[in-house]
């Protein structure tokens, strides 16, 4: 038996050990020759918490890479005989929301007084904007952004803000309009878009389809004139008073006492015509915080009516 035993570790065990090397290399051989054969991983099905979109529902839908086009901001519905609409406010059932809105005054034969050293602009009026982050509708004459074209571009170009139209003159588009000058009728169109031409020079890339005529001044005859420019009047519902105003605390007490839900509010960001208006804007915001309104653009108050086009 011990011999027996001997014969089998000295004959059977190399054999087996032969054995288990072919075995092995075959193994191995397997495996590289699988390496360039076998399936890609299999994409998972999209689970309960994936996203809908995450995976398209149909073969043609673009993919997550394909960059989705901007959607038209909203404006109101012609008026009568096609005329330029109106908007002033929300509906109050639209919720506690209210626009702040900021007049870049700024007319056309202003150049010799800026190179003076007037300050048409307000630069803390915005920076406040920007630390409390409040969204804004700045309402900007084509003057203004040719004078101060950087902070037309910061503020064009800032998601928090939305820049609109103001006209390019600052003239008025009727006669007796606070002894601004008249734009002749004429001229009105021409007006409105020579704006939109030097917000595009100033480097502001999407200015809002929304006009407000200097000093809130319109007829019939300016609504017909501007109608084919395609823009929405905007005026307000809540006159701040911060123009020309010294008591910054008597203006703010104006503005709190005048919002409702829906209301838009017209400022002004000229620090030599409406010096308190970044200290009226630290007083009010807050406080209507607390009273449970919330800030939004212009954009978004007209988005809440049912009258678009």
């Amino acid at each position: 038996m011990p011999r027996h035993s001997s014969y089998l570790h000295t004959v059977i065990t190399p054999a087996c050990r032969r054995l288990a090397a072919i075995c092995a290399l075959g193994t191995a051989l397997g495996a590289l020759a699988a390496c360039g054969t076998s399936e890609p991983p299999r994409t998972p099905r999209p689970t309960a918490s994936t996203s809908a979109s995450a995976a398209p529902s149909h073969p043609s839908a673009p993919s997550s890479h394909t960059p989705v086009a901007p959607s038209r901001p909203p404006t109101l519905a012609p008026g009568p005989a096609g005329l330029t609409p109106v908007f002033r406010n929300a509906p109050h059932a639209a919720g506690k929301t209210v626009a702040l809105t900021f007049d870049a005054d700024m007319t056309a034969d202003q150049g010799g007084r800026a190179a003076a050293g007037e300050h048409f602009d307000n630069p803390g009026l915005i920076a406040a904007l920007r630390t409390l982050k409040v969204p804004a509708t700045v309402f900007m004459t084509g003057r203004w952004a040719e004078e101060y074209p950087d902070q037309a571009r910061s503020i064009g170009r800032d998601p928090l803000f939305e820049v609109a139209n103001h006209s390019y003159s600052h003239y008025a588009f009727t006669d007796d309009c606070y002894g601004l000058p008249t734009v002749p009728e004429d001229r009105m169109r021409a007006d409105v878009e020579r704006a939109y031409t030097a917000f595009r020079k100033a480097g502001v890339p999407d200015a809002m389809p929304y006009f407000r005529f200097p000093g809130g001044c319109y007829d019939r005859r300016a609504l017909r004139a501007v109608s084919g420019t395609g823009v929405t009047a905007v005026q307000w519902d809540v006159v701040s008073g911060d123009a020309f105003a010294t008591d910054a605390d008597a203006v703010a007490q104006q503005v709190l006492q005048g919002v409702k839900p829906g209301s838009v509010v017209v400022m002004h960001c000229t620090r030599s015509a409406a010096p308190t208006t970044e200290q009226v804007v630290r007083t009010v915001v807050p406080e209507l915080r607390r009273q449970g309104y919330r800030f939004v653009k212009v954009s978004e108050l007209i988005g809440t009516t049912s009258t678009r086009r």
